[in-house]
């Protein structure tokens, strides 16, 4: 026992147990090669639905657009599930964590249904706030066009009631049409800020990790595997991205972009800048990881229940009427998820 409790104490201090396969040079020449190859994989794979909208058949409104993003729903479900979530527990149920309070109480999923909750609190009063503004720049611009004045609390009310009194009618359909489009842009801008931020901190925690690794044979299979992981993910963000109506060349869709593709190789390259002082074991690495771990999973596996899944499967009038649609977009949500949790095997 008391062999034991050392040699468990001094792979604590001293980090990862690679001696076996430890070789800084290849491993930094590993390591640049894949900060190149997701970068390249994360770009394409979230510029692809960016710029597929510019092809009539992957524009938004038309059917293969719900199968491809249900394909990246299921990717970012089997993220959250599969890869992020089972790390955070791993990191804050370590036994170079003391006892209490880390031992004591299941904290990854405490944390993970907090931020769950709190994704909930952020997408609700986001929502909230942009259509009061949309409501409010609405009536003054009806008040200077001589129209009814709007602003005097019960916008939403009147607004929701002036779509469905006047959507048939001639003099009313097109204001109606209009603002249910805006509406709809309004909360899916807020689900593709949201889902960024999810995907964003996980990624700079994959990136330390792969980083401060001086193993080869740790990093060799991680390249092919997080370049994949990326790519997928891309698509699932692009797919947000491009319905929430943000234009191709737009400072929103440029930044965001930018700020996924390169998140996960800054990580990497801040991982090789501390690699000598890193230790992976240490109680302040596990606890930072394991939290963000835990809240990025929590609001990976939000936006991909509720936002992505359930608005088109259960509340898509589109999807309940077309059997051919339902049936393939299971399949494509099955495909992503088994694609996503097979690479969980390297990564």
């Amino acid at each position: 026992m008391v062999n034991f409790v050392a040699a468990d104490n001094s792979s604590c201090s001293n980090g990862n147990s690679e001696d076996t396969c430890r070789n800084k040079t290849e491993a930094l020449h590993l390591k640049i090669g894949a900060i190149a190859s997701i970068l390249v994989a994360g770009t394409i794979g979230v510029c692809l639905p960016v710029v597929g909208r510019n092809f009539p058949a992957l524009r938004p409104e038309k059917n293969i657009f719900f199968v491809i993003k249900a394909f990246a729903a299921g990717v970012i479900l089997a993220t959250g599930f599969v890869h992020v979530l089972p790390d955070a527990f791993d990191s804050l149920t370590s036994e170079c964590l003391s006892l209490n309070p880390w031992g004591n109480f299941p904290f990854a999923g405490f944390i993970a249904m907090m931020a769950a909750v709190c994704t909930l609190m952020v997408d609700a009063l986001a929502t909230g706030y942009y259509e009061r503004v949309h409501f409010k720049n609405q009536s003054k611009e009806n008040h200077l066009n001589g129209g009814t004045d709007l602003g005097n609390g019960n916008d939403l009310e009147h607004h929701e009631n002036h779509v469905h009194t006047h959507s048939h009618a001639t003099h009313g359909h097109a204001h109606g049409s209009n603002t249910i489009d805006e509406d709809s842009t309004i909360r899916h801008r807020v689900i593709a800020q949201v889902l960024e931020l999810g995907i964003v901190a996980h990624s700079v925690i994959i990136g330390i990790s792969l980083g401060a690794s001086e193993s080869p044979c740790t990093i060799r299979p991680l390249v092919a595997a997080l370049s994949f992981h990326q790519f997928f993910e891309g698509m699932g963000l692009g797919g947000c991205i491009v319905q929430a109506g943000f234009k191709n060349k737009s400072a929103a869709v440029i930044l965001m972009t930018f700020f996924f593709a390169v998140t996960t190789p800054f990580g990497i390259a801040l991982g090789i800048g501390i690699s000598s002082a890193y230790n992976e074991n240490s109680p302040t690495a596990l606890i930072v990881e394991g939290v963000f771990n835990s809240a990025s999973s929590g609001i990976l596996i939000y936006m991909a229940l509720v936002d992505l899944l359930a608005a088109d499967f259960i509340n898509s009038s589109r999807m309940k009427k077309n059997g051919a649609l339902q049936l393939c977009s299971y399949i494509a949500l099955l495909l992503g998820i088994g694609a996503m949790s097979l690479i969980a095997k390297w990564a």
